[in-house]
């Protein structure tokens, strides 16, 4: 039997990352990239296969018995996760099952891919003696070139590739991403033959829709990318071709409609209803979005969708057509109620749009609402954070999200952070916003743990509000309301505020 060329690996972090919200509330996504990565590779006529250990509740030393099993050529950890820049957190699982691997197989090869991995290439070879090889950009190219050789000998060759020779690292000249016009074609969709699909859950909010039936679930990308350059996000980091800090690598691609709308029909054939389009900005471009609106209509599938879009291209004649579509939900990144805090991180984001009338808009139509907001934005002092926190309970959208800022590497924060000597988070779960090693970032006028602890508190504030949990029965019903008490009672530990347990 011939040796299978590459196995995908996402690995396990979630109660690394979410401590004890990890077993029934955080999601368990698709690993988008992994999926799409494998066809390609499958495509130019290598035999693949990937291993979800989330998704299959695999610990770090099942994981590496299962990878030893596989016994590939190539073991490619991806790692991505549930948003863009939770990479770097997601390095927490992946790289202590690649030492688990190479203890017991020395011999094996291992490659990282991801936006961690993009923005310190270098770094990462030189701290985990693991991993033999890593791709500096998305990897598309890359990975395929890399099966071709015998994976010692041409590596200089391997466009994008870094790698250990002569006890020194090695950084290949970068390797060209995936034009616009070459995406059906080299990333044709993602490998759900590969996946557990049965195995994957929605977040808790996204399924009250639908009955709060939380599975089946699937996600997936319509494009890449994002033409922004907000200071705090790290997307564009894998787009890099040679700039450090995706500052300079804003590049949106996608797929046509009539392409993706083959993903729909799959999902409607496996009865799948529960949707994540994953895109950072999905209510962007209207010739892209609207058409597949659109096709999805003409089908008349019943999704419950959820999506990303911006507070400034919302736009009343979008609206009607996305509810009909079955996105129920769009993601509003407000960040700040503090005009001066969010002008200095969003490069001149919707300074002057009424942020309020276009909330109102968008719930007119009877579509949810989910509010996206930052705490420790590097212009925040208590004054501001507590006008994001007042301005989140006064639109009392149908759920919140509350970040405490993070210098993800690949961001052009990052830089920022490691000019100024700030403190930075010493291990990779120090970047998840649930984790006992949270650290964020101080704000010119705050401390870490004053933010932290600000964030800690205005969640708990935000879902045990009255208003809110009224809502929630009102439009959803009591299996809501009580899901949600619950979520509360869950006390996250934080290594940094030195107290006793606070809210997730």
């Amino acid at each position: 039997m011939k040796q299978l060329d590459v196995l995908f690996v996402h690995a396990n972090a979630s109660k690394k990352i979410y401590q004890d919200l990890a077993k029934d509330f955080s999601a368990i996504e698709p690993p988008i990239w992994a999926g799409m990565l494998a066809n390609h590779c499958r495509l130019k006529g290598f035999s693949v296969d990937i291993l979800d250990c989330e998704a299959l509740h695999l610990d770090d030393e099942q994981s590496a018995q299962q990878i030893a099993k596989a016994n590939a050529r190539l073991t490619c950890f991806v790692v991505y996760g549930q948003q863009p820049s939770a990479s770097s957190q997601n390095m927490a699982g992946a790289t202590h099952v690649a030492d688990a691997v190479k203890k017991s197989a020395p011999e094996g090869k291992i490659l990282f891919v991801g936006g961690h991995i993009a923005a310190l290439p270098r770094e990462v070879l030189e701290h985990h003696q693991s991993i033999d090889f890593v791709c500096q950009n998305e990897g598309v190219y890359t990975i395929s070139n890399l099966l071709k050789t015998d994976l010692k000998d041409g590596l200089e060759k391997v466009d994008g590739l870094g790698f250990r020779r002569g006890g020194g690292i090695v950084l290949n000249k970068p390797s060209p991403i995936v034009a616009k016009a070459d995406l059906p074609r080299e990333l044709p969709g993602i490998a759900w033959d590969l996946l557990p699909v049965k195995n994957y859950r929605t977040a808790l909010w996204h399924s009250y829709p639908n009955n709060s039936n939380r599975q089946p679930f699937a996600a997936l990308y319509t494009s890449l990318g994002c033409p922004m350059k907000c200071s705090f996000c790290m997307i564009n980091i894998i787009n890099r071709q040679e700039n450090e800090y995706s500052d300079g690598s804003a590049v949106f691609r996608y797929w046509e409609p009539e392409h993706i709308i083959k993903e729909f029909d799959y999902f409607a054939s496996q009865g799948i209803t529960n949707i994540k389009i994953a895109d950072e900005l999905f209510v962007l471009n209207a010739n892209h979005f609207l058409k597949l609106c659109e096709l999805i209509i003409q089908r008349g599938y019943k999704f419950n969708i959820w999506c990303y879009s911006r507070v400034d291209t919302v736009r009343d004649q979008y609206l009607a057509t996305l509810k009909k579509a079955g996105v129920n939900w769009l993601a509003l990144g407000i960040e700040s109620g503090n005009t001066r805090v969010r002008k200095d991180v969003t490069k001149g984001r919707f300074e002057d749009v009424d942020i309020r009338s276009v909330v109102g808009k968008i719930r007119d139509h009877g579509i949810n609402v989910i509010g996206n907001y930052i705490f420790g934005l590097p212009e925040d002092d208590l004054a501001s954070m507590q006008m994001t926190l007042d301005l989140a309970i006064e639109m009392n959208t149908e759920e919140a999200n509350f970040y405490s800022a993070m210098a993800y590497p690949g961001s052009p924060l990052y830089g920022i952070a490691k000019k100024e000597g700030w403190k930075l988070p010493s291990s990779y779960e120090g970047f998840s916003q649930h984790s006992y090693e949270g650290q964020p970032l101080p704000t010119k006028y705050l401390t870490a743990e004053q933010v932290l602890a600000f964030r800690d508190e205005a969640w708990m504030k935000y879902h045990t509000n009255p208003k809110f949990l009224e809502l929630l029965l009102k439009k959803f019903g009591q299996a809501a309301v009580d899901e949600t008490i619950k979520s509360t009672k869950i006390k996250l530990k934080r290594k940094i505020l030195q107290e006793a347990p606070t809210a997730p």
